[in-house]
């Protein structure tokens, strides 16, 4: 996008901060000229028609497009297309590597076009945080992270290499090393500008901070009004090269808080109501937005920790105005004063400040919630959104199990016990969501003190971990002098980085595994994380809960589900004496002592003077030379992806779809992470062949997300999730198909590559919420690699719908009411799909015909996906990045 603005509307002003002057693109004026109400708009609104006034071009933003929004109507939302551009990207390691991958390949295919390589660059800051590869493979030891943070070098040694490279070779690219924290917790604490301010034509110009990042929880820095969300690291490769994302007008709907939390309710309890309440809403591709008095007694970290959920509400954002908090946040944070004062001064001179006297915004629709009535919860054991008083735990999980639970001996590390239906064999404390969060961490170590002090253990089947977001966590508990008591429970730091909230909890010990196969034990997980989808967890954990951290050293000291932890003994004291959570449960002022007296503005200042520096192993890595990555074609971790191979400098004209086989025919609720290749890597899988193939033995495999840069790992991953369940294959488990039309059984990318050599294209058939979940590529990229030409579902999670337009897979939707049973599909049919090959538009109805083994045909309709002109074109050229290196040559 152009970096001056027509400023056709006259709104370029100046801002006096001190002595510093600052161009800014007002709102009001606007208003004063009697174009819409943005006084009136929702804040996260506002911050959007800024960004169209700034970029105003007549190319990707024209002034119609300010009109539509400042006009907004929020009761009659017109279907209009706008461009916003991101100030900056985030990424992190599991889909930065195979973006910065992308983007070396880019540089080789554009030279091979004739093109300068050097164009292939990101033109806005893009920072990368490596947090998704530590694994917890050593615990409820000292000397744990050491353990791991070794482990995780040796593993990826490879990938960070690249990532050095690319640090060095792109311009505005800058690397977190690992060992460091999690991406959403560093931004929230340091990368997060708020307002951002940059020259332009000899002109300081501020305006507010925006990014998009390729983690779904990006939405965690909307608690510090920070506008963005999470994309496919195709669109944020995008962005990074200066394309805009394409969106439609959003719906807002208003949160309304009001009271307070009650004592012995935490954040996490709110977050948990929250999301259950607005999926039963639904608000997916929706903005919300909260407000309200409530606002002023959640702290930044508590609205953090809303703001971090919102994908598991299903909203595009879950945004926070500005207000005094934020800037006491900022400051506490080690901000510097000129750029808090710039924060205040821009906010409130916008129309973007909030206050407890702020009028009400006019909203599409409206929530309310008296933040007093929100009581302990937990949610699982499958979906996030399932929420469950705390009171309620136990019967939830007995109906689960039903009357007959199994039970079995067990001996491991030294120890005799029983495991049953219902042992917790993994207690995280994990994930960003919680780990921001002072005071759930410090309550969490308040409730081991306390519990270790009346006597009480972890149970000796529990994995116990503790992995934050960032080193400022392990400061304050050091503080706080609450590391003793949550070592002596096994909740050793494990490492910095998302663990067990992506899947990466580690193996079981071999005893305790062994057993819950053999016996194919319900077994469950207990975490603080913020997704506890079937097979995500832990391969072995059928049951997981989302919890707070306090409630996780709770149901370690437990070890099992099926007991009503609210009113049954946690265990008994010294003396014999049943001890309850009530017992051990740290007061609301306990837990606010310790904050005051153990976090401090120095701990933030001290951790992040150097973030970007790395320990001795990051820096002693070899960084390769040259503008053009130097492929080593004996890697097993980075390859040069075949997206770019035999790319014609002018796409070919789109064409209708003919005999597509359907490769799987899926239900409702498959996630990201059934499709994409997430955790451990079996060894009798298709991907653990190649890597044998090629010198690998299973125990240096790592993980999927570890070998995101190699392409040919990843497509014989997808599809393969040990728990999903392809109809086409009845009775099966995991990446399991039928090759037709023989009907031979077979895995999908074995399917796959032999349907390839008959040049049979392929279809996917699934049902509603399809690709919920994390915001993986390769998702995407995985069903395009494998020969998958559309996908057919009754509705799409928003991100990966946009990811499959962008890889060039046609998104195909039912018509309301209709369904695969409902149209009687089988999978068995093979199928045309007509209506691309003739004026090809947004959301085109298209003509499906599906022809049995007899030669009889159905004939339906179905709703291209592709919903605006932007998508159109890049489906036309086969993908965003197709897209864009062409219009850079």
């Amino acid at each position: 996008m152009s970096s001056e603005s027509n400023n056709s509307f006259s709104t370029r002003a100046t801002l006096n901060v001190g002595r510093d002057k600052f161009d800014i693109f007002r709102l009001e004026a606007l208003e004063r000229s009697g174009i819409g109400k943005p006084s009136r708009l929702p804040f996260s609104l506002k911050v959007l028609l800024e960004n169209l006034l700034r970029h105003e071009d007549d190319r990707f933003v024209h002034a119609a497009d300010i009109w539509a929004l400042a006009a907004w109507e929020a009761a009659s939302l017109a279907e209009k297309e706008i461009s916003f551009m991101p100030a900056r990207v985030l990424l992190q390691d599991f889909t930065g590597v195979p973006a910065v991958v992308d983007l070396a390949a880019m540089r080789e295919a554009m030279r091979k076009l004739g093109g300068d390589p050097k164009k292939i660059n990101p033109l806005l800051p893009a920072e990368l945080v490596i947090d998704h590869s530590v694994q917890v493979d050593k615990f409820g030891a000292a000397n744990a992270f050491a353990f791991n943070a070794e482990l995780e070098m040796q593993r990826n040694i490879e990938r960070y290499a690249f990532l050095r490279w690319g640090q060095k070779g792109f311009q505005n690219f800058r690397v977190v090393p690992p060992d460091t924290g999690i991406c959403h917790q560093v931004n929230l604490e340091y990368l997060a500008r708020v307002v951002f301010s940059h020259q332009q034509n000899g002109a300081r110009v501020a305006f507010p901070d925006s990014l998009v990042g390729t983690d779904s929880h990006t939405t965690m820095v909307n608690s510090l009004g920070v506008f963005g969300w999470g994309v496919g690291g195709i669109e944020a490769e995008a962005a990074m090269l200066g394309q805009p994302l394409s969106m439609l007008i959003p719906a807002v709907v208003g949160f309304k808080l009001h009271g307070r939390l009650p004592e012995g309710a935490t954040a996490t309890d709110l977050v948990l109501t929250v999301t259950e309440i607005l999926r039963r809403k639904g608000v997916v591709g929706k903005f919300v937005e909260f407000f309200g008095t409530g606002l002023s007694s959640l702290t930044l970290p508590d609205r953090a920790t809303i703001a971090n959920m919102a994908p598991e509400y299903g909203a595009t954002m879950g945004f926070f105005p500005v207000d005094a908090e934020t800037l006491a946040y900022l400051r506490f944070t080690g901000r510097k004063e000129e750029n808090v004062l710039l924060v205040e001064a821009y906010m409130k001179e916008q129309g973007l400040f909030r206050t407890d006297e702020t009028p009400d915004p006019i909203f599409s629709d409206q929530l309310e919630l008296d933040l007093a009535k929100v009581v302990p919860t937990m949610a699982g054991p499958k979906r996030p959104q399932d929420s469950v008083p705390l009171t309620q735990a136990k019967t939830s999980f007995d109906k689960l199990v039903g009357a007959s639970p199994k039970h079995v001996s067990v001996e491991s590390n030294g120890d005799r016990f029983e495991l049953s239906d219902g042992s917790v064999v993994i207690a995280a404390i994990t994930s960003c969501t919680n780990t921001s969060n002072p005071s759930l961490m410090l309550g969490a170590g308040l409730l081991a003190k306390k519990a270790v002090e009346r006597g009480l253990t972890s149970k000796p089947w529990v994995k116990t971990s503790f992995a934050p977001g960032s080193k400022v966590v392990t400061d304050y508990i050091e503080k706080a002098g609450l590391w003793p008591a949550l070592e002596s429970l096994g909740f050793h730091l494990v490492g910095y980085g998302c663990t067990t909230c992506i899947g990466n909890s580690g193996p079981l010990p071999d005893a305790i595994g062994k057993a819950i196969k053999d016996n194919n034990l319900v077994a469950v997980s207990v975490l603080s994380g913020n997704r506890n989808f079937e097979g995500r967890i832990n391969p072995l954990c059928r049951a997981n809960y989302l919890a707070s951290p306090p409630l996780v050293v709770a149901y370690a000291l437990a070890g099992r589900m099926d007991i009503d932890i609210v009113n049954e003994p946690l265990g008994a004291d010294k003396a014999g004496r049943p001890v309850f959570l009530r017992d051990i449960w740290p007061t609301p002022q306990e837990v606010e002592s310790t904050m005051r007296s153990s976090v401090t503005r120095d701990m933030f200042l001290k951790e992040y003077a150097d973030v970007f520096t790395g320990d001795a192993h990051w820096r002693a890595l070899p960084i390769p030379e040259g503008d053009l990555y130097a492929w080593d074609s004996k890697s097993t971790y980075i390859k040069h992806p075949t997206f770019f191979e035999n790319m014609p400098r002018t796409p070919a004209a789109l064409s209708n779809l003919r005999n597509l086989r359907p490769l799987a025919v899926l239900g409702d609720s498959v996630t990201t992470d059934h499709i994409s290749p997430a955790g451990s890597i079996p060894a009798d899988s298709p991907a653990g062949k190649y890597l044998v193939s090629h010198g690998v033995l299973p125990k240096d495999f790592n993980s999927y997300g570890a070998r995101r840069g190699n392409h040919e790992v990843m497509m014989r991953g997808t599809f393969a999730n040990i728990r999903l369940r392809n109809l086409l294959a009845p009775g099966t488990e995991g990446g399991w198909t039928v090759h037709q039309p023989g009907g031979e059984q077979m895995t999908i990318y074995d399917a796959a590559m032999k349907y390839r050599d008959e040049n049979a294209p392929l279809l996917v058939i699934a049902g509603k919420e399809y690709g919920s979940g994390s915001s993986r590529d390769w998702a995407a990229k995985g069903t395009i690699l494998l020969g998958v030409r559309a996908v057919l579902a009754e509705s799409y999670e928003r991100i990966h719908r946009s990811n499959l337009v962008g890889m060039g897979v046609l998104p195909l939707e039912f018509l309301p009411g209709e369904t695969p049973a409902s149209l009687g599909l089988t999978g068995l049919e093979t199928f045309d799909i007509e209506g691309l090959a003739q004026n090809f538009e947004p959301k085109k109805k298209m003509m499906v015909r599906a022809r049995d083994a007899n030669g009889k045909e159905k004939a339906f309709m179905a709703v291209a996906r592709v919903d605006t002109p932007f998508e159109v074109a890049y489906f036309q050229h086969g993908g965003i990045l197709q897209y864009v290196l062409r219009q850079m040559l």
